[in-house]
């Protein structure tokens, strides 16, 4: 199935293949007219130079490619993200810099990420999506090649550069799940974000896997940063040529066409009364500070671990062992795969039996994730391999949420404001959560260690101690979802409500006759005028 939205013709001339034009509302074949500008015949005229290339590249444009490719590039952006974390040990001796001085590098990529989401949100909404998502690439590409010369001496340039690839990523959040949300419906959809969302925890471990590998590779952590940036602007140019952009809400309205558009603040006033979205927000924001903190600091926490084991030894070299890193972040692919498909699953099971399935899904699994999340800091001091299984549990429930909560999103917010909604979920769950959580548990740790600074011991107590926030955190995410539940279906009958509200039918349009009393009434009127004059 080829989808065309951009106002161009699938076929545009008469150079063979198939004679059915392909949209996201159906098929068409020429004999019933289809017009550009010029009548039924223009489908027929003579080939021009570059017309045969560019319908064989519409014909490219299927939904199911292009939630592929928008994917992998979700896969980039977290892949890029967590580089910097799988050689965090090597920049901090690099720098000479403190727990909190190095955790200071996530929470500047946070806060510049959150602060451009809804802005990006209020683009997504009004202009050309895949243009925005390809520009965005192409910029945090170029700035995370950028930052791999910086010099020790300019550890602020280098927080600086982290805050500026936000920008670019946040640009690709924000937007991306809108395009998936326009292409597919229902089931379909729950299955696309769920791949989509897929791309989170696997772009985090492949990030490790990447920084480490590199970094072993090359003998220098600074090849780390270098090779996501490639990969980025391919992902970029791929976006530009095969993912089509679809009218907003064409998915939800199959041969209707929305007739209003809301004002950004009548959409900020919307999706401030929508309790179901403003509940599933604050337990993303529960999600976010725990992954946040848990991505940044579980690596250091084990390695510390084996010193007090005496399994390891302290770092003393320039190149610090990445074994950590790697066996987390392949146990962070394995379950955000294990995490995301056994919640679309479980959701589409549960849907038979209770229609408010997707936020009780999430409110169990998040439950239970704070269980063995707790259990990690008991286990650790004496068993990593023990840490490393409720890692593995606790993982895998906390990704089973990640899909849930988009399709919570598409089913209570109407198209046309769910990039701005998708913006501001964003916003609010790393305001709450990822912003501060690296840089807050790096702070806890960094006071814990004043007094005992050269213990080893107490400086792997300190950390765990700090980290114990995370379990907690996570119980009140779950009771965020346990309220979502509670209003998820009158919101999303309002959803509903409001959107056939927006949308007519095409032909819905009808040119009322004129009545035969209305034009008598014109010629008396005429007559009586003549006469006074």
């Amino acid at each position: 199935m080829c989808v065309e939205s951009d106002g161009c013709e699938m076929e545009g001339c008469g150079c063979g293949g198939s004679d059915e034009v392909h949209t996201l509302s159906g098929s068409m074949s020429p004999g019933a007219g289809l017009k550009s500008g010029g009548g039924p015949d223009r489908l027929h005229h003579p080939c021009k130079p570059g017309h045969a290339f560019r319908a064989a590249l519409l014909r490219c444009r299927s939904p199911a490619a292009a939630a592929g490719i928008l994917s992998f590039g979700n896969v980039l952006n977290y892949m890029d993200r967590y580089t910097v974390v799988g050689v965090l040990l090597d920049i901090q001796r690099h720098f000479k810099v403190s727990d909190s001085g190095v955790g200071l590098l996530q929470t500047v990529f946070i806060c510049s990420f959150m602060v451009a989401a809804p802005i990006f949100g209020y683009l997504g909404d009004r202009f050309n999506r895949k243009v925005i998502l390809s520009c965005g690439i192409f910029f945090w590409s170029i700035v995370t090649l950028c930052s791999s010369f910086i010099s020790k001496e300019y550890y602020w340039l280098f927080v600086l550069s982290r805050g500026l690839v936000g920008i670019g990523e946040s640009s690709y959040s924000s937007i991306s799940p809108t395009i998936i949300g326009d292409l597919f419906t229902n089931n379909s959809r729950t299955m696309m974000l769920s791949v989509f969302y897929l791309a989170i925890p696997l772009g985090s471990g492949l990030g490790y896997i990447l920084g480490s590998g590199a970094k072993e590779a090359a003998g220098d952590w600074h090849w780390a940063l270098r090779v996501s940036p490639v990969l980025g602007m391919t992902a970029g140019t791929l976006i530009l040529l095969f993912v089509p952009e679809p009218k907003r809400g064409s998915a939800d309205q199959q041969g209707s066409r929305i007739k209003a558009r809301t004002s950004w603040l009548c959409d900020m006033k919307a999706l401030a009364k929508n309790r179901s979205y403003v509940f599933s927000s604050l337990a993303s924001a529960a999600v976010s500070f725990a992954t946040g903190a848990f991505g940044m600091w579980i690596p250091l926490y084990l390695f510390r671990a084996q010193v007090v084991q005496k399994t390891a030894e302290v770092c003393t070299k320039d190149i610090c062992s990445s074994k950590d890193s790697l066996i987390f972040g392949a146990i962070t692919c394995v379950t955000g795969l294990l995490g995301v498909l056994i919640g679309a699953a479980t959701t589409r099971f549960c849907r038979q039996k209770t229609e408010r399935a997707d936020p009780l899904v999430c409110a169990v699994s998040m439950l239970g994730s704070a269980i063995f999340i707790c259990l990690i800091f008991v286990v650790a001091k004496k068993s990593i391999v023990g840490a490393y299984v409720c890692i593995f549990i606790g993982e895998t429930l906390l990704f089973l949420n990640w899909a849930i909560t988009a399709d919570i999103l598409m089913f209570v917010v109407i198209p046309t404001r769910r990039a701005t909604a998708v913006a501001f979920q964003s916003f609010t769950s790393h305001l709450l959560g990822d912003a501060g959580s690296p840089y807050l548990i790096g702070l806890i740790s960094d006071a814990l260690q004043e007094r005992y600074a050269t213990s080893v011991l107490w400086q792997f107590l300190s950390l765990g101690y700090a980290l114990m926030l995370c379990p907690f955190v996570i119980v009140l995410g779950g009771m965020f979802f346990l309220a979502t539940a509670l209003f998820f279906l009158d919101d999303r009958e309002k959803a509903e409500k409001q959107l056939s509200q927006m949308t007519r039918p095409p032909s819905s349009v009808k040119v009322q006759p004129i009545e035969r009393s209305s034009f008598r009434g014109v010629r008396l009127i005429e007559e009586d005028r003549r006469r006074i004059k």
